[in-house]
């Protein structure tokens, strides 16, 4: 991470922010506080990128109400997504031979695994299979046969272990198949098989290339290991004080939890005047 660029209105020409325990409070919405911090920072200059985990279908809604009209990067940087004409830009997909070796590798060392899987698309569903636990309400289908994973093309699959932690099933996950897929922990149950040397920062700096700015000009927010990877591409990077420790330990620096406006605390503070 370097030193941010000298600029007399406002230091960034882009704000990065993952959704998930950063930009979202915990209830999904947006303060009133974060989100005239971030109107002022695109009123000097910057624009405003979402960089989520979610692929577009769970993400669509949410920049939906938001108002966001801009570009945003989908699925752990798989998928550039503009949310102006609901276009998908790009898309990146799971090999899924691949991914099949990963799987039984992966069993092979821990036993049994629950799974889901996400298919690409504007309108991919996600398919969860008996046992696989889903965080909130978002729409999903039923998993009947491991099978129907390949029917389609992938953008990740997700895997969760009934004894294990996140991190002790991501640790095992990169030991089994490291070689195959790249593997990503981006929330409480939520442990990913993705396309191999995918990352946010693969998403990211694609968007941004589109805007016109490089990294020695942006600014990222996050709060999981998933957002590794998109903190060191960024000029300066900021996790949040909810955030998991292996995150925190490579930030630039810490500020305020999500529930308590942790992006706005930043950019105000950068803000002219």
């Amino acid at each position: 991470m370097s030193t941010a660029p000298t600029d007399e209105s406002f230091p960034y020409r882009l704000v990065a922010t993952d959704l998930d325990g950063t930009l979202l409070r915990s209830d999904g919405s947006v303060s009133a506080r974060t989100r005239d911090a971030l109107a002022a920072a695109t009123a000097a200059g910057a624009a405003h990128l979402v960089v989520t985990g979610r692929a577009v279908p769970w993400t669509r809604h949410v920049l939906d109400d938001l108002g966001y009209r801009g570009l945003a990067v989908c699925g752990q940087g798989a998928q550039v997504y503009d949310a102006a004409e609901h276009r998908l830009l790009t898309s990146v997909t799971l090999d899924r031979q691949l991914a099949g070796v990963a799987l039984a590798k992966i069993e092979a060392e821990v036993g049994p695994l629950f799974l889901a899987a996400s298919r690409d698309g504007l309108d991919g569903e996600v398919l969860v299979g008996d046992g696989y636990a889903v965080t909130g309400t978002l729409p999903s289908a039923p998993l009947k046969d491991v099978s129907e994973l390949w029917a389609a093309p992938l953008n990740k699959i997700y895997i969760q272990h009934p004894t294990l932690t996140d991190d002790e099933l991501a640790e095992a996950a990169r030991l089994a198949a490291g070689g195959f897929v790249s593997v990503a922990m981006a929330g409480e149950g939520i442990v990913e098989l993705l396309p191999l040397g995918l990352s946010k920062a693969t998403g990211l700096s694609l968007a941004a290339r589109r805007l016109g700015v490089k990294a020695a000009a942006t600014i990222a927010f996050g709060d999981m290991p998933n957002d590794l990877a998109m903190l060191a591409w960024a000029a300066h990077g900021v996790a949040m004080a909810n955030a998991h420790e292996e995150l925190k330990a490579v930030a630039d620096e810490v500020t305020s939890s999500n529930d308590e406006d942790g992006i706005a605390v930043v950019l105000e503070r950068l803000l002219p005047g």
